[in-house]
């Protein structure tokens, strides 16, 4: 098939073990789904549904990478996550059956501009200017779910220069990994290279120009992400 311009290169995350990378389709992050979290951003943390934003496909970026401090903020944010792969497509999965569609799970940051987020939600209007903006998304390898298991426990944090800023556990989701893919797919079909960032803890805060930044979660590949001079 011929194109008017030269079609885009379709995204991708490695993969732990393979030198086959991952395709990605779309990233969606949930909103919230931490109560301490959910309260240090002024939120109410209790089990309403949760809520959903998403992130452009090239956003993600892979691990050991310098990204430029990105335009248009004084204000960029780390959110340490745990990300779903998506590997089986599904419309209205049921929760017994969530597992089942996961290709693996990796760490992702959430890089947030806070102070265009802020600026948009006092106003009421969407959160991409704060969200959505070029290389947002870091992702480390996926570890397959045949390797790791379901993921319901274990330690996440990140560190910013050797310091500690987030450390909760898995288990603190308000909602699961089974709860989000369902409820994610009764809205639309998930497919196969989707992406889910499931939520961070309390602990948020600013990085600037010249840090590292290290998120982990146990039993998967660190995440390590050095924040560049902007561009």
């Amino acid at each position: 098939m011929d194109y008017i311009i030269e079609p885009p290169k379709t995204p991708s995350v490695a993969i732990d073990g393979s030198d086959a990378r991952f395709p990605v389709r779309r990233i969606f992050c949930v909103g919230r789904n931490y109560e301490a979290h959910a309260r240090e951003m002024g939120g109410n943390p209790n089990r309403e549904p949760p809520f959903f934003f998403t992130k452009p496909a090239d956003a993600v970026v892979d691990s050991e990478l310098t990204i430029p401090f990105p335009p248009e903020t004084a204000n960029l944010h780390y959110e340490a996550e745990l990300v779903v792969a998506i590997g089986k497509g599904g419309f209205r999965i049921g929760e017994a059956d969530a597992a089942d569609h996961i290709f693996g799970y990796a760490v992702g940051n959430d890089l947030t501009r806070r102070d265009l987020q802020f600026v948009a939600r006092e106003a009421g209007r969407p959160w991409d200017w704060g969200k959505a903006f070029d290389r947002s998304a870091p992702c480390a390898p996926i570890h397959a779910i045949s390797d790791t298991g379901e993921m319901t426990a274990g330690e996440i944090k990140l560190a910013v220069n050797g310091e500690t800023k987030q450390r909760s556990d898995l288990s603190l989701l308000i909602w699961n990994v089974r709860e989000i893919t369902s409820i994610l797919s009764r809205s639309m079909e998930l497919k196969p290279g989707d992406l889910i960032y499931t939520g961070t803890p309390e602990g948020v805060g600013p990085i600037e120009v010249g840090d590292t930044i290290v998120a982990s979660i146990a039993g998967l590949t660190d995440l390590v992400t050095h924040i560049g001079e902007p561009v």
